[in-house]
């Protein structure tokens, strides 16, 4: 008998580069999760799959086999599920081998946390199979140590949030807490299907901070009233606000140089087609924007950024993080 665990992906709604040098960031769970299958097998070997990234491989004594893709690519992709993996028997005191089968609605490498609901779900599913008593905070320890194989040093939100679902006010020296959010908030979020390395563009803002300190550091006192707004925004269900205030949190963003064509050329279609307000999501350079639409014209929207060229999708905040499945 298997068990299925799953997670969801994020969105950054106000916050990201800022969050670099202190100033607070917005988060969201979205209703796009991420599935962990686990099942024990007759030998002590772990056998790793991901359906997403077509990889898979056999972890024993140290070595790695692989079965699926590029041997090298593969291990590299499936070291962080590895880590989760172990640091669950740890907890158990248990050497079980373990099949473990990975299937994400998240796409991958779009900054939305794909690679931390993916480890989140595997935590739970593990600990869930071999009746490990694990709280949420466990699940979010063990996430963070996988994002760390794959990342360096992360800040900790994709896995918070994927553990805890809901909506998550962060600041780098404070961590996290939670935001009372009632309202629902019907996004867009269009990919722009440019990968990007959030390495590059976090050093491209460092580069412009060093030479024009009089100019960004201005930026980010903005960028931190914009979140302080849209808290407050959020709590009223003011939509129309939390709109406008991305507008502006867009425009800070473009000014650091962090936005580019594709992403311009998604948000601006869908502005015109009634958005309350659009911006880019994560690191930027590529990767996803975010718009927020009323709920009659959210249609309207999604329909604009696809025919804009994104690889769009609707998405609302979720309440549920880590969850175990029924099967």
């Amino acid at each position: 008998m298997g068990v299925i665990a799953s997670a969801p992906a994020k969105i950054i709604l106000f916050g990201e580069h800022f969050v670099v040098y202190g100033e607070p960031a917005i988060v969201l769970a979205v209703d796009k999760r991420a599935y962990a299958k686990a099942e024990l097998r007759e030998d002590k070997r772990l056998f790793l799959r991901s359906l997403n990234l077509n990889v898979a491989g056999f972890f024993e004594n140290g070595n790695f086999k692989a079965e699926e893709g590029n041997p090298k690519e593969a291990k590299i992709k499936l070291e962080p599920l590895k880590c989760a993996v172990e640091k669950v028997l740890e907890i158990s005191g248990e050497r079980a081998g373990l099949n473990i089968e990975v299937n994400s609605t998240v796409p991958v490498a779009a900054g939305l946390g794909s690679s931390a609901a993916v480890a989140a779900a595997v935590a739970a599913a593990v600990g869930a199979l071999l009746n490990v008593k694990m709280s949420k905070e466990d699940v979010f320890r063990i996430a963070y140590e996988a994002e760390k194989v794959m990342h360096g040093t992360p800040s900790g939100v994709d896995p918070a949030i994927s553990t805890f679902g809901g909506a998550l006010f962060f600041q780098i020296d404070t961590g996290f807490k939670p935001l009372d959010v009632r309202v629902d908030i019907p996004l867009v979020v269009g990919n722009t299907g440019v990968e990007r390395s959030t390495r590059s563009q976090v050093a491209k803002v460092r580069s412009l901070k060093d030479r024009y300190p009089q100019v960004v550091e201005p930026m980010m006192r903005a960028a931190r009233e914009i979140v302080l707004r849209a808290i407050e925004a959020l709590k009223e269900g003011d939509l129309e606000t939390v709109g406008e205030l991305m507008n502006i949190n867009h425009a800070l963003l473009y000014g650091l140089g962090v936005s580019d064509e594709s992403l311009e050329w998604l948000i601006n279609a869908a502005r015109k087609a009634g958005a309350l307000g659009a911006k880019l999501t994560g690191a930027g350079g590529g990767g996803c924007m975010i718009a927020l639409a009323s709920k009659d014209r959210v249609e309207n929207v999604l329909e604009a950024v696809q025919r804009a060229g994104g690889n769009a999708f609707i998405a609302k905040k979720t309440d549920e993080g880590v969850r175990i499945e029924p099967t």
